[in-house]
């Protein structure tokens, strides 16, 4: 097969580069992080001006039209800067389901101004209790004349503070985990009743709790629509989130690899000891198998494969990348000695976002138990 990128993909591709080493590099990131959003605004409308936040929505509606790969090429980049914009929770996560949702004009407008870099957007999916089982839902929605009336919390809900809206799952009948009668609704960020608790996660994330006292609300599907919408958006999620560990795990080889070939001891780089040689190949291997496998499951979706064989390839990609994600990212503190631990050092921000990948939508060992499920399904 031909992987090689289109002429356009590779230009997006090094656009976003030429963006991460002429104006993020580590000093200018952390100074991004630390402001009370965590991420910088004007980075965002420079996103929206170089035309990255309309990748993923169609032509119709004023965007790129772009497919995984595109989004795939995106994120590898945005991985290797360890950029704090808000991409995956505004653009694909936020962005995604709307696109997914019937048209209205209300929509549209909303899509619109991702693309422009005015309206910022929030996912409200996870609840205390429900760990990564996006079913297991306590949240209700009261229908309430044409609106609805939501009442709940929910969880480390990214970007949260920085959105003008945010997109909440919430039961309208059933039990708290049943798969039925989920739906999903569109909430203003500011609304009377909804209260937010801010914290940072341990890459530097602003995240926020929400509660919901009768928060008035609009149903964007309708009431048995939502898990199956907040499935696929997850799917697609963690092929980008792949791609951003991927960029994370080539920068952790190269920078580890320098260090090397730099560090002496007992004279000579250290580099030259044949048992580090032995563990920086392990690196790479574990590296080039995440690769292959993000390859294998963009591939799947954009040729349309039947449906579970690309939630296998998925899985498979979440796993991979979790357990490879341990493996580069302890060696490189370990090879770095005392530094790699540090704030001071790029390597463990790095490796806290590597955990911090692992760890969305289900960790490794949660992926592989759903992986053997599914096998033993089919």
């Amino acid at each position: 097969m031909n992987f090689d990128f289109s002429e356009e993909q590779q230009m997006l591709k090094d656009s976003v580069a030429r963006f991460v080493q002429d104006e993020y590099d580590f000093e200018a990131r952390n100074k991004v992080v630390a402001n009370e959003a965590g991420f910088s605004q004007e980075n965002w409308q420079k996103f929206a001006e170089l035309g990255w936040l309309s990748i993923p929505f169609s032509e119709t509606l004023g965007g790129f039209g772009g497919g995984a790969t595109d989004t795939m090429v995106v994120m590898e980049e945005l991985g290797k800067g360890l950029v704090a914009e808000p991409f995956i929770a505004s653009v694909l996560m936020f962005g995604g389901l709307l696109q997914s949702t019937a048209q209205s004009d209300e929509r549209d407008a909303l899509i619109g101004g991702i693309i422009e870099g005015s309206v910022q957007g929030a996912v409200a999916y996870a609840e205390p209790q429900s760990r990564f089982e996006m079913q297991d839902v306590r949240c209700r929605a009261e229908q309430d004349g044409d609106a609805y009336r939501l009442s709940g919390e929910k969880s480390l809900v990214l970007n949260a503070m920085s959105a003008d809206k945010i997109i909440v799952s919430a039961r309208v009948s059933g039990e708290q985990s049943d798969e039925q009668g989920i739906a999903l609704f569109l909430v203003d960020a500011n609304a009377e009743g909804l209260s937010k608790t801010s914290l940072r996660t341990m890459d530097a994330q602003v995240v926020a709790n929400i509660a919901l006292e009768n928060v008035t609300a609009i149903a964007l599907c309708g009431a048995n629509e939502g898990l199956a919408l907040l499935k696929q958006m997850r799917q697609q999620v963690i092929v980008a989130l792949a791609a951003e560990a991927l960029g994370i795990m080539e920068k952790l080889n190269a920078t580890t690899l320098e260090y090397c070939k730099t560090r002496k001891q007992f004279g000579v780089a250290i580099g030259s000891f044949q048992a580090l040689q032995h563990r920086m190949v392990d690196t790479f291997m574990a590296s080039e198998q995440c690769k292959s496998l993000l390859y294998r499951a963009v591939c799947s979706i954009e040729q349309g494969e039947d449906v579970a064989n690309i939630e296998k390839n998925v899985l498979a990609l979440k796993v991979m990348v979790g357990k490879a994600g341990k493996l580069i990212g302890g060696e490189a503190i370990q090879l770095h000695g005392g530094m790699g631990m540090t704030d001071e050092l790029d390597v463990g921000h790095y490796v806290r976002r590597l955990l911090t990948i692992n760890a969305a939508f289900g960790d490794a060992d949660y992926q592989q138990q759903r992986f053997a499920e599914l096998s033993l399904a089919s």
